[in-house]
């Protein structure tokens, strides 16, 4: 019998301590030692729990490359959860809270992540050069507006 997933996606505040720590612990598990801790305390962030258990968080804080634009910092799924559509959702949560706060746009990276990718084009999202590039030489720029 399948098992069906029913996840839950809240913004949280990082300040919370509790929040905080789970932030840090999911980190951990995802991204394991290939990427340092973002400061969890600027921008917003957003946890994805099934029964309680926070299996997904993600991040945007505003962007240094333009003004009115958000960048996508951090999306990181524990690896039993993936293949559920948690990135997508959380990248329309994104584009909701960047629609009320006023970006226009927002940016994000990936590297070496085909299925990261896949997802970014699925939710309309574009390949664009940024005239400073922020990650590695063999990052891929993505890009989508939000508002005209």
């Amino acid at each position: 019998m399948r098992r069906e997933h029913r996840f839950r996606i809240r913004e949280v505040d990082a300040c919370e301590p509790d929040v905080l720590d789970t932030l840090k612990e999911l980190h951990t598990q995802t991204f394991l030692d290939r990427a340092p801790f973002p400061d969890f305390e600027a921008g917003h962030w957003w946890i994805a729990t099934e029964l309680g258990q926070p299996v997904a968080f993600a991040g945007m804080v505003a962007s240094t490359m333009a003004t009115g634009t958000g960048y996508l910092s951090r999306v990181g799924v524990l690896r039993e959860h993936c293949g559920h559509g948690l990135q997508r959702r959380f990248m329309r949560a994104v584009e909701q809270r960047g629609r009320r706060s006023g970006l226009y746009c927002i940016v994000s990276d990936t590297t070496g992540n085909v299925v990261s990718a896949n997802n970014f084009i699925r939710c309309g999202y574009v390949l664009f050069q940024p005239r400073r590039p922020w990650a590695w030489a063999s990052s891929l720029y993505w890009r989508k507006m939000i508002r005209c």
